[in-house]
């Protein structure tokens, strides 16, 4: 059984309240060589009662030690399933730090620009090539707005057309925001059931006239490739409606099968995920979206194109949605998407993929039998457990509060909604085999603790510096300020 002493700093960190100190100060400043002013008082701020007073290496060595309780991919293994917490190689970094790229401004000439236009073609062009799709939009912030973008396009087509289609598909097996980007763009959200696949007879009694399109996840949420696509594509062409294809998984599919051959009309990636930039934690990301040749005059505007030997923004799209980001877009995402996209190739993107769906599998493998496995079709780069298994009365969310005494961060829990006590777990391709098996060692320990002592589980964690919260008073009544007693 995996030993959880000695693993990670577990140092208590006083609050800057609570180490305050009467009289101490943090700053030396010289005395004035200028007349005292005297700001309006509707200028300043109210005094802060029992605000902290505290030394200047009291602050910087409480916000140290803050920092190293940060957890992210560079510290350790992340396996959120359904979020691709892949390794962001540090090439990609240098690249986006170069100065012409980061200190560009958004308003700067298109003449003294063409370095970055230039990129943003080439990283269209990539991108149509991985997806499939003669036209791209690098426009949207992040991956929900891909959707929203998406929806927009597919909406804006059947208006032309004179359509007033008012209903979207979505399989139960979909992404969480799918729902809802349909709900904005004015459409009435038609849920599908499945089991596990999408089936095409299920689609087709729900495709009519109203219907302007249906919603997938490929592969979908519980990590399966929908095995009827091509023919669920098709059904729903025949009946006038449109295909959108949410591209969170992407990873799974780069260099194998592209979504704009097998019938997808329309597609967001997540930047941020399959190509290998940041994500998490609120930060940047970006959402492209491709579509098929009849819907290009839709897409948002700007577009970059190639004019002659030079590039620049074309506005002049008549049919467009209009603007969906200030400027265009994360420019820094785009540059460190692009930089993964020439660091690796065809090949190795190819490689990638293999190597995600050839983790997920592995993890399956290992601890199939001590957890319950809801689906039988083989894996793609996830892969969905249940807590049925799971020993006297034990949960899933023990299982993830246990595992932060082993030192991981936990997986996705409780999503996708369609297994009870979901636990989903995607390893990405970055991940080493002896990094797996120590995280497949320590869920199979948490297993014989079910069996054997479940208090530590539904104790856990005691070796975090946070113990286990009342989570529903911490949602419902937050302290989100220091009080005195």
């Amino acid at each position: 059984m995996i030993s959880t002493e000695g693993r990670g700093l577990v140092l208590d960190e006083k609050l800057l309240f609570e180490q305050s100190q009467p009289g101490r100060i943090g700053y030396s400043l010289p005395n004035l060589d200028v007349p005292a002013a005297t700001p309006a008082k509707q200028l300043l701020r109210n005094e802060i009662s029992g605000f902290p007073e505290l030394s200047e290496v009291d602050v910087v060595r409480h916000y140290t030690r803050l920092s190293t309780w940060n957890y992210g991919v560079d510290s350790g293994f992340y396996p959120l399933g359904s979020c691709t917490m892949k390794y962001n190689p540090k090439v990609n970094e240098a690249a986006a730090r170069l100065p012409g790229f980061m200190d560009i401004h958004p308003q700067t000439p298109e003449a003294l620009n063409q370095g970055a236009l230039e990129l943003m073609y080439n990283l269209q062009r990539d991108l149509g090539e991985v997806s499939g799709f003669p036209a791209i939009t690098l426009q949207p912030a992040a991956g929900a707005q891909g959707e929203f973008v998406g929806m927009l396009t597919i909406r804006a087509w059947h208006e032309a057309n004179g359509q007033k289609r008012h209903k979207v598909i979505i399989p139960d097996t979909a992404h969480g925001t799918n729902p809802a980007s349909a709900a904005l763009c004015g459409y009435e959200v038609i849920t599908v059931a499945s089991d596990g696949i999408l089936s095409k007879e299920a689609v087709a009694e729900l495709m009519d006239e109203d219907v302007a399109a249906l919603m997938v996840t490929n592969p979908n949420t519980l990590g399966l490739f929908e095995a009827d696509i091509r023919a669920i594509c098709d059904l729903v062409h025949e009946r006038g409606g449109l295909v959108y294809s949410d591209g969170a998984n992407l990873n799974a599919l780069m260099g194998i099968s592209r979504p704009g051959d097998i019938g997808i009309d329309v597609m967001h990636f997540n930047l941020h995920k399959t190509f290998s930039t940041p994500h998490g934690g609120g930060g940047p990301g970006a959402g492209p979206v491709g579509v098929v040749k009849r819907l290009e005059p839709f897409l948002p505007k700007p577009v970059v194109i190639k004019d002659g030997d030079s590039f620049r923004l074309d506005y002049d799209r008549p049919d467009s949605i209009g603007r969906v980001k200030s400027f265009y877009g994360h420019f820094g995402v785009l540059v460190r998407a692009y930089s993964y996209i020439l660091s690796m190739g065809g090949a190795g993107l190819k490689r990638a993929t293999e190597m995600a769906v050839l983790n997920a599998n592995y993890i399956r493998a290992r601890l199939e039998g001590e957890y319950d496995l809801p689906n039988q079709q083989r894996s793609l780069h996830e892969v969905v457990f249940s807590e049925a298994a799971l020993a006297n009365g034990c949960h899933t969310l023990d299982v993830a509060k246990r595992l932060i005494d082993y030192g991981y961060h936990p997986p996705t829990i409780y999503f996708p909604l369609v297994v009870h006590g979901a636990l989903m777990i995607e390893p990405t391709e970055t991940e080493s085999k002896q990094t797996i098996d120590e995280f497949c060692d320590a869920l199979l320990a948490i297993a014989e603790e079910a069996k054997t002592q479940p208090e530590k589980l539904k104790m856990a964690p005691v070796r975090a510096k946070v113990k286990r919260l009342d989570e529903a008073t911490a949602a419902r009544k937050p302290k989100l300020r220091w009080e005195e007693d």
